[in-house]
């Protein structure tokens, strides 16, 4: 097991930043969508360091779009798609700042049912119910800050397994989720076929 909760990308420091920093998580989880999964959790210290060293959602918020869009268009590139992310990390950051005065942490601190940390985590800009889901089961397995009961909202994912982000414990088991994704995609192609 790692020093970490969130071993997430095999680099000690951007994991570090995701276990106590709850807007890393949740832009970490934002950008994990069309690169590998790693990529996606270390684009928030990345984004840190271009922001000279910190990851403030008011900053963030309040950045000109022009400016953001440049920073994650940066080489290397935070993402496959550095401007429409820019966009929904700056709408994300937003969203913290008006919703739980910038402090992330506060979506989930104060919560009492899973079913209100959920409908809190769906509203966020760029989640969907699956980037809900998976980001209730971190919560959940890594973190252990969601409410009881939060397995039945997670679905498959509050299962034991390796099927997202939120089963990745240690080494290797990045490896073990791909492995998952690329059953399904495999199966889903398959029944497309019948």
């Amino acid at each position: 097991m790692s020093a970490t909760r969130t071993p997430f990308t095999g680099d000690a420091e951007a994991d570090e930043l995701l276990d106590h920093d709850g807007l890393a998580l949740l832009i970490g989880m934002l950008l994990d969508q069309q690169v590998p999964m790693e990529w996606a959790f270390r684009g928030p210290l990345e984004l840190k360091h271009r922001l000279g060293g910190r990851l403030d959602p008011m900053e963030i918020a309040g950045m000109d779009p022009d400016k953001l869009r440049a920073v994650f268009s940066d080489r290397p590139a935070l993402h496959r798609y550095p401007g429409s992310m820019a966009e929904r990390v700056r709408l994300l950051s937003r969203h913290v700042v008006d919703q739980y005065g910038g402090r992330a942490e506060r979506m989930w601190e104060d919560v009492q049912t899973p079913q209100a940390l959920f409908d809190r985590l769906r509203l966020l800009p760029g989640y969907g119910d699956q980037k809900a889901k998976i980001f209730l089961s971190i919560l959940g397995k890594r973190l252990g800050v969601a409410p009881a009961g939060w397995e039945e909202l997670a679905g498959d994912y509050g299962k034991p397994g390796f099927r997202s982000i939120a089963d990745v414990d240690g080494p290797g088991a990045v490896d073990k989720v791909r492995e998952y994704k690329q059953s399904v995609k495999a199966q889903a192609k398959a029944a497309k076929k019948k």
